[in-house]
């Protein structure tokens, strides 16, 4: 009997899991071809390939940073912003998410949420919405905060300087 109750519960757990990353999935779909917004996706494919490409010490740092990665979704529009921020709250579930920063000004929200299991990070979202830009970046795997902002810079991905925010607070 025990053991059924905990294969249920470990069910409701895997089900809500996949519907949160399902409404991620389905967010970026419905926006992937609207040419008002760019979409960015690293497959995990993609960064196990970065990890194994270590030639010198940069190179090195770089392959502990993806090494733990499983994947990378970054949504971004200049064309109604603040309409597009309020709709991937809405529509995300943040409640599932706890909450990292949060930072509010007369131009701009940005808010930093992750998820955890086992004590460990394995979803970072960043959602940026205001009157200039939207921007949602979504890193997903096993994730070192401070790494994801090293990471970011390096590549030069565009809403990386949010990221910056994660190490000031």
């Amino acid at each position: 009997m025990k053991s059924i109750f905990s294969l249920a519960i470990a069910l409701l757990i895997s089900m809500a899991a996949s519907a949160q990353s399902d409404a991620i999935e389905r967010f970026f779909q419905d926006y992937q071809e609207d040419p008002n917004f760019t979409v960015v996706y690293v497959s995990p494919k993609m960064f196990q390939m970065i990890s194994k490409v270590t030639d010198g010490s940069e190179d090195k740092e770089l392959s502990s940073i993806v090494k733990d990665l499983k994947g990378l979704r970054i949504l971004t529009s200049k064309v109604n912003p603040s309409k597009v921020y309020t709709e991937a709250n809405k529509r995300l579930n943040i409640k599932e998410y706890e909450e990292l920063v949060t930072v509010r000004d007369k131009d701009s929200n940005v808010r930093f949420v992750t998820k955890e299991a086992n004590g460990m990070i394995n979803e970072l979202l960043l959602l940026v919405g205001g009157k200039d830009e939207f921007v949602m970046m979504s890193f997903v795997g096993n994730i070192d905060l401070s790494k994801i902002a090293r990471l970011a810079k390096k590549l030069n991905i565009d809403g990386a300087e949010h990221l910056e925010k994660i190490n000031k607070k």
